[in-house]
């Protein structure tokens, strides 16, 4: 194998990164972008490449990147999560690995989405790059159930799961996945959700309370009480016989959460 390739991601799905070397890829550079360490993170991508002497650049790919890449001989540009759009060059390789079943769940973030719409099976999609976001040829998928209780983390945990055998099938057959990766057809894309759009007030039902808690699990969520507006982080809807804990009222229920900050 000794495919070489250029990695680039965030923390997200980062377990895609030591299965590739494990499959054995040889990753030459490690490209991410600037997050606040806070809810979006690259600690681990920028330690891996630390701790390997690979190199690594923040901030936006260049088409000079590209074709200093393609005159370096890289195989293949294998990204995992990204904010910026990537110069697609044809004589380079290039692949996205999408935490949704596309064609459905095209877009930046699709889990909360996936969470906010009750849907009862997610997974992931790894399609070539095109110039339309998530768009590209399939060249794996692989599905894995949404629980009635996940939130955003747990859904995600999930989701890694999948990366080690992807990464073997992908690193060991690439270039005959790349070659016969199948049209994606008629899409759907889904907006990035953002949790101001989506506010949790007390006269909201606990159980639709609790699924946008579930959703965006991790962030800081918006509760919104008249004129009153609070961050919730790391919190969850439950009826009000649970526990008799003092919280922000739903109706129905009761919020618990990590952390309340009046906003």
């Amino acid at each position: 194998m000794n495919r070489k390739i250029v990695y680039v991601g965030i923390d997200t799905l980062y377990q895609a990164l030591p299965a590739l070397v494990k499959a054995g890829c040889r990753v030459c550079e490690i490209a991410s972008c600037p997050v606040d360490n806070e809810t979006e993170f690259n600690l681990r991508t920028c330690a891996f490449a630390k701790e390997h002497s690979i190199p690594l650049l923040i901030g936006k790919i260049t088409r000079e990147d590209v074709k200093r890449w393609k005159e370096a001989g890289i195989d293949a540009l294998i990204c995992c999560g990204y904010y910026y759009r990537i110069p697609v060059d044809e004589k380079l390789p290039m692949v996205n690995i999408h935490p949704a079943l596309l064609p459905k769940g095209r877009g930046a973030w699709p889990m909360p989405v996936t969470l906010l719409e009750g849907l009862r099976e997610s997974g992931i999609t790894i399609h070539k790059m095109t110039d339309g976001f998530d768009e590209g040829d399939i060249l794996l998928q692989k599905a894995v159930p949404v629980m009635p209780e996940d939130t955003l983390q747990t859904l995600t945990a999930r989701l890694q799961t999948l990366l080690p055998g992807m990464m073997a099938e992908l690193a060991s057959d690439f270039c005959h996945l790349y070659e016969m990766a199948r049209p994606q057809g008629e899409g759907e894309y889904w907006p990035c959700p953002e949790e101001s759009n989506y506010p949790v007030t007390p006269d909201m039902d606990v159980s639709e309370a609790d699924r946008i808690l579930r959703a965006f699990y991790g962030y800081e969520c918006i509760y919104r009480n008249r004129d009153e507006i609070y961050g919730v982080m790391e919190g969850r809807a439950y009826p009000a016989v649970y526990g008799g804990e003092k919280g922000l009222p739903v109706r129905g229920g009761t919020i618990v959460a990590r952390g309340v900050r009046k906003l």
